[in-house]
């Protein structure tokens, strides 16, 4: 992860309620939030998120992948904004992974790119590195999650976000 969430940093976001969130910012949150369903009650654990953009500027894909075993990775979830012969679209589980929640997240983050600080540089792929959160990290990522939802007007259904 690169800066560290602090519930002070998302406090002070939220003043400036006319600015987008980063999009990067949102998605390692909502890894966090579910961080229990994509770690298995491992001690520590790393995930990733890969992600590339479409020809119009938007992301296609992401992919989340988790490491619980140094050199290890499962895909957990993939999300593709539209179907081909070698996906559908949408959010999908593999490995054994599931989680309502993330999926809950993803679908709405994804539908609702234009709300967000898209990552420069968009003709690259984009790679985000999660290390295991603390408390406070889940806090704040719980806030910011809470605060997505808020803003784009809807309500976030899981009932107990870490």
């Amino acid at each position: 992860m690169g800066q560290r969430l602090s519930v002070r940093s998302v406090r002070e976001d939220f003043v400036k309620s006319d600015e987008k969130q980063n999009l990067e910012r949102v998605l390692e949150s909502a890894i966090v939030v579910s961080w229990d369903d994509l770690t298995r009650d491992a001690q520590t654990a790393l995930i990733q998120i890969e992600y590339a953009f479409a020809q119009t500027d938007t992301l296609d894909y992401l992919k989340v992948w988790s490491s619980l075993t140094r050199g290890h990775w499962l895909l957990a979830c993939d999300y593709w904004m539209s179907a081909s012969t070698f996906h559908g679209a949408g959010a999908r589980f593999e490995n054994g992974y599931e989680s309502e929640g993330l999926a809950h997240i993803l679908e709405l983050v994804m539908r609702h790119q234009s709300e967000f600080d898209l990552p420069t540089n968009r003709g690259r792929q984009g790679l985000l590195q999660i290390s295991t959160p603390t408390r406070e990290d889940r806090a704040t990522a719980d806030e910011l999650i809470r605060a997505t939802f808020d803003r784009l007007g809807t309500a976030f259904a899981e009932p107990a976000l870490a």
